[in-house]
């Protein structure tokens, strides 16, 4: 799970308001385009998570997940790794 100081978290809760069942046909598409679109996100940022966690215990250095992340060694290290003791 992401921490919540991401701003690409999904808080479903916030969208029960706003459910497609109670709109009309036009904002209940637009409304299950985001829902589909943030569950894309959600997965995509697992299968980061995992890889960069598979890389470090392969003994990938920062500086090359950096790299492949498009950021500097110390952003990527401060991103993932936080659960490295």
């Amino acid at each position: 799970m992401r921490p919540p100081s991401d701003p690409t978290t999904t808080d479903r809760s916030a969208s029960e308001g706003a459910a497609p069942a109670t709109m009309t046909a036009r904002h209940a598409a637009h409304v299950r385009a985001i829902v589909d679109a943030s569950a894309g996100v959600d997965e995509a940022h697992g299968r980061l998570v995992a890889a960069v966690a598979e890389a470090r215990e392969a003994g990938e250095s920062w500086t090359a997940i950096g790299a492949a992340l498009g950021t500097s060694r110390q952003n990527a290290q401060q991103r993932f790794g936080r659960g490295e003791a």
